[in-house]
């Protein structure tokens, strides 16, 4: 959750305090958070009687997400409920992070729409309290009730102990053999008190909360807002209600559904419960957080008023679906600013002058063979000693090199060559932190957490990640996958205050006719999501031209189309890389080059051309060989030929008198040119 240092919220934690469905969420939460595993694990293994090494990550391997996921503000919202308070009272420095009360999801009832509580046309006693019990109880849970009571000093009336020994199947037996007189079953009631019962089993001892068998519900009773308003208020907060009654006074009571593993667990959760209607402006009687508690008991008539049940199940299906919808309705997002009164805060710092600020991100875009991993490490180079990168001004700053694919050998070898081309001294090296993890098999989600954590203390201005799809851990063409691998970069930009670098490659195929932000492979999201973005297509470059310009026949050249959002855009930039350094064509022998589009020159078509007629007859000569060795006297039928090579007569009499054969019209040498022969009855030997 941002805002929050979610490690320290779960230090405050004791997992063996957790329920087993809280330890899960809790996993759920670092996941979807971007969190390791053995976080989890870790933190996992301070409850010793629970703890089972492998556990977590078998468990880990489920969570698979969901519409509406388990955020880090489930672990936040434990923390408090385990004390813990976020850090108040101190300067704040540059690098603190901000903890902010969230913005609540506030209610004012006076946009509430009434909702009118209609009474039962027909009175039914026995069916009012029998369905009840059949909504709350099972038929072996003993059920506490109150019909007896004592009139209080100011005129009101207090429940008495009550009964607590019978089953809900016995009650449930003899409300069917009662003929409709409740008072049969559970005894006659005060007509001007009512009558109550207790909303959990308990365990036919008695009736305190020692006696509460199972926790699985709690009472919200709500008397600052209009009756008629009270389930509509419900209703729109989502409340995972299993009944809801008239309490034939002033208010409704809402039965809401909690189903706790402990004591503990329920009073947590009872404190969250009261503590969102709080938040959100509703007045609760706080009087009713005891499991053990009493609520109004329907079928019964109340000072001439009918006590009743209004609704049965309603909003959220159950306690984990509430927490999970209310923690989306609670935001921490920043407060909205008014213009005439916000101040333009300074822009952060450019890194790469007239491209690329601090805090932002850069893609760096093209096909294989371009050098893209020279590249990032020429550009790791002209950070560190705040020189020119492809004709860029680079400002001074510290870099870390994330290598994914590179071994550790090949990857400083790269980086020791472009010192030396670089020619940086020792103290601009040392900006230079190279972390090697080819083979660790780790996605984006795994690797910002570590990063973050790992960087707390060593800020750098920039990360250069290579290359990213060992990262995205995911389908590259999904937009979902690929929004929260953004979603993640823009986390390492915003909690370390660095700039993001890394590259990706273009789909199959020439792409040299299509715009440069189109020609990435996977989402179109990857090319719009980056602050800059620079694209690498290559140039046909005719041969001439290489030795021309001082290059090796080997080298390629390439045009970089930037497509910025903080800078207007400077126009391409074309450069050769010529193996293991990239430079700027400073005196524009590029410029007039074109990328490939997929279609070819008349001279490259002319040469296709005769590769093809030259690859033609040496399938000619390969087949003329063939047949002249099980041919007697070496003489090859024309007609042969041509079955074998799908040429004409014509051709294959011109192309074997070109190569210095001889062609006859039999056997007796009759020449073929004869205009009596036919070209079918020639035969070819050796001249």
């Amino acid at each position: 959750m941002d805002g929050y240092d979610l490690l320290k919220c779960l230090d405050a934690i004791d997992p063996a305090n957790l329920s087993y469905q809280d330890w899960t969420l809790v996993g759920m939460a670092l996941k979807e958070a971007g969190y390791a595993a053995s976080v989890w694990d870790e933190w996992s293994s301070r409850d010793a009687a629970r703890y089972h090494q492998g556990e977590c990550l078998r468990k880990w391997e489920t969570f698979n997400g969901a519409g509406n996921p388990v955020t880090g503000g489930t672990i936040v919202q434990l923390a408090k409920e385990h004390g813990w308070k976020p850090d108040e009272g101190h300067e704040l420095a540059w690098d603190d992070v901000l903890d902010l009360t969230p913005h609540e999801m506030a209610i004012d009832p006076g946009w509430l729409e009434a909702e009118t509580i209609q009474e039962p046309k027909r009175w039914d006693p026995v069916g009012e309290l029998s369905r009840y019990l059949e909504i709350l109880f099972d038929r072996d849970d003993f059920v506490g009730y109150v019909t007896e009571c004592w009139a209080k000093e100011d005129g009101g009336w207090a429940p008495k102990q009550g009964s607590y020994d019978r089953t809900a199947g016995d009650l449930l037996e003899k409300l069917g053999k009662c003929k409709g007189d409740i008072g049969k079953v559970i005894g006659d009631y005060n007509p001007e008190a009512g009558a109550w019962i207790r909303f959990n089993p308990l365990d036919g001892q008695g009736v305190k909360n020692a006696n509460v068998k199972e926790y699985r519900y709690a009472l919200v009773e709500c008397d600052n807002v209009d009756k008629a308003k009270q389930l509509p208020l419900y209703k729109q907060l989502n409340l995972p209600i299993a009944v809801v009654v008239d309490s034939g006074n002033k208010s409704v009571h809402a039965i809401v559904k909690i189903m706790a593993g402990s004591e503990q667990e329920y009073r947590r959760r009872v404190e969250y419960l009261y503590k969102i209607l709080k938040d959100r402006g509703v007045e609760i009687d706080t009087q009713n957080k005891n499991a053990s508690r009493l609520s109004r008991m329907p079928g019964i008539i109340r000072n001439g008023k009918k006590q009743f049940i209004i609704e049965e199940a309603s909003g959220a299906e159950d306690w984990e679906a509430w927490r999970e919808w209310i923690e989306a309705q609670t935001d921490d997002l920043p407060e909205m600013e008014n213009l005439a009164e916000a101040e333009a805060p300074a822009l952060p710092p450019p890194v790469i002058a007239g491209v690329l600020r601090k805090g932002h991100k850069l893609m760096l875009a093209g096909p294989s063979k371009a050098g893209k991993s020279f590249a990032l490490l020429e550009l790791a180079m002209a950070i560190a000693g705040g020189t020119q990168w492809l004709g860029w001004q680079c400002t001074r700053g510290r870099v870390l090199y994330v290598n994914m694919e590179l071994a550790r050998e090949s990857c400083l070898d790269r980086l020791r060559t472009m010192q030396e081309n670089y020619s940086l001294s020792r103290q601009a090296l040392a900006n230079i932190t190279v972390w090697n993890l080819r083979g660790k098999s780790l996605t984006l989600k795994d690797l910002a957490p570590k990063l973050i954590w790992r960087l707390r203390n060593t800020p750098v201005d920039v990360i250069i990640l290579d290359p990213i799809y060992k990262l995205i851990g995911g389908n590259e063409s999904d937009m979902g996958d690929v929004a929260r691998f953004c979603g993640l970069m823009d986390r390492l930009c915003v909690e370390l205050g660095c700039a993001v670098i890394y590259c990706h490659h273009h789909s199959k195929g020439a792409q040299g006719g299509k715009n440069a932000a189109d020609r990435a492979s996977g989402s179109g999201v990857f090319a719009r999501d980056a602050d800059a973005l620079l694209d690498m297509i290559q140039l046909k470059v005719p041969e001439s031209m290489q030795s021309f310009c001082g290059v090796s026949a080997s080298a390629s050249a390439w045009r970089i189309e930037p497509v910025l959002r903080e800078f207007p855009e400077p126009g391409p930039v074309d450069v050769w890389f010529d193996y293991p350094l990239h430079f700027v064509d400073e005196d524009g022998n590029l410029s007039s080059c074109k990328p490939d589009d997929g279609t070819m020159s008349v001279e490259d078509l002319n040469k296709r051309r005769q590769a093809a007629q030259v690859e033609k007859v040496d399938g000619l000569m390969r087949e003329f060989n063939r047949l002249e060795a099980i041919k007697p006297g070496g003489v090859v039928a024309v007609q042969d030929l041509v079955n074998a090579t799908g040429m004409t007569p014509k051709t294959v009499i011109k192309h074997m008198e070109e190569a210095g054969f001889t062609v006859k019209g039999d056997k007796s040498n009759r020449y073929a040119k004869d205009k009596s022969l036919k070209e079918s009855e020639a035969f070819v030997f050796r001249s």
